[in-house]
């Protein structure tokens, strides 16, 4: 054992940290408690630096350990730890004996730190999470506007794709303005409408009864969701820039993947990064992610086969790029999901999983190894076409 090492836990609340720091034979050195504000977390700091303090861990409690994490992380080599990993026998628990006991697994090598990115890709993950906020936020307003809609009769999201759809925007658009004659409206809407539903049935759907105090809200309504859409927009332009910055080769070698394309690769990046060095197998980013199937099994039967938690974050996006990856003709993704839900007749929805999981070990292997991505679908097709080819000049040599 290292006589030099001396190792502290933190137990960190909202407005409470409780140290603890440990010598190498295991005796208690300090303990304390201290606030939350940045003058006392920087006091927490020097008080540990002057006992010689060389590793730290932490619990990741909500959003509370990110500022103690930050005053520390220049100081000392540090580890943030799942609470489920190191959670005590039941019976006599207090914040002093956390503290106590997470330094005493530090010191015994009993943890593991949980992945935490460099500074600048923690800056992209704020403004990855902050897009998905907001089309969280969008979705609500737009489903909020239908449903005010749908008070005054106007049923023409029953006919088209989405409320975001141009048809329905103009007529919106038409409404506000108080042009509300059912025959107006109907000039509004896209032609593949009409000769789909028919004109008539489209005419009844836009007529309504409007008062006011309807536009004035339908007005309010459209105006947060341009404000949203404005954001989201403003959003994606600095994370993109700051991937072509910090990550260009990365972000353009992530876009050859079917499915991906800016939205999603800056969003891959903002929630791994490019150093793979932490996840040592594509196995263990998949867990990380939490789309490994759940093996619970007893007794011979399977309990659940539920994927396992993770970054539910980068799961979101794996999931869109896989519907996408499942409709882009003449690639693996594509032709995986066609025999696997028409000929095997599989769950349309487990296989997007799978497919999500495929991509994500192909964005583990092109991010750690440098590698493009290669389509082993299109690589077999060329293959069997050169043979195709060959067997027929050896067809026309042996002919002549």
């Amino acid at each position: 054992m290292n006589r030099n090492r001396t190792v502290a836990g933190l137990d960190v609340h909202k407005d409470s940290v409780y140290l603890c720091i440990m010598g190498h034979d295991g005796k208690i050195i300090f303990q304390g408690t201290y606030g939350v504000l940045t003058p006392e977390l920087r006091q927490m700091r020097e008080d540990m630096l002057c006992r010689g303090v060389t590793e730290c861990a932490m619990e990741s409690t909500s959003v509370y350990w990110v500022p103690v994490w930050n005053e520390l992380c220049g100081s000392m080599a540090l580890k943030l730890v799942n609470p489920y990993f190191i959670k005590q026998l039941p019976g006599r628990k207090s914040d002093v004996r956390d503290a106590q006991w997470i330094a005493e697994c530090v010191l015994k090598n009993l943890i593991k730190g949980s992945f935490v990115p460099e500074p600048i890709v923690q800056d992209m993950r704020k403004l990855n999470r902050r897009i998905m906020d907001l089309n969280e936020e969008m979705t609500y307003n737009c489903n909020k506007l239908d449903a005010a809609l749908q008070r005054c009769g106007f049923r023409l999201s029953n006919y088209v794709s989405s409320t975001r759809s141009k048809s329905y925007r103009s007529v919106l658009e038409a409404v506000i303005e108080g042009q509300t004659s059912p025959d107006e409206l109907v000039i509004c809407v896209h032609g593949r409408t009409l000769n789909k539903h028919g004109r008539e049935t489209v005419k009844a759907a836009v007529t309504a009864s409007f008062s006011k105090t309807d536009l004035f809200v339908f007005r309010q309504l459209r105006e947060t969701i341009d404000m949203v859409s404005r954001q989201i927009e403003e959003c994606q332009k600095e994370l993109t820039a700051l991937c072509k910055e910090h990550f260009p080769k990365q972000y353009e070698r992530l876009q050859s993947i079917p499915g991906v394309k800016e939205r999603a690769a800056t969003a891959i990046i903002a929630e791994t990064g490019v150093d793979m060095r932490m996840f040592a197998t594509a196995a263990c980013l998949v867990g990380w992610c939490g789309l490994r199937p759940r093996n619970d099994v007893s007794n011979g039967r399977f309990k659940s086969r539920k994927v396992t938690h993770g970054n539910r974050y980068l799961r979101q996006i794996l999931i869109e790029i896989a519907w996408a990856a499942s409709r882009t003709r003449n690639c693996f993704f594509s032709h995986f999901s066609y025999v696997q839900t028409t000929v095997k007749k599989k769950s349309k929805m487990k296989i997007q999983v799978a497919i999500a999981r495929k991509i994500l070990v192909a964005v583990w292997h092109m991010l750690s190894k440098g590698e493009d991505f290669i389509d082993i679908y299109l690589k077999r097709l060329e293959e069997l076409r050169k043979e195709e080819e060959q067997s027929r000049q050896f067809e026309s040599c042996t002919a002549d």
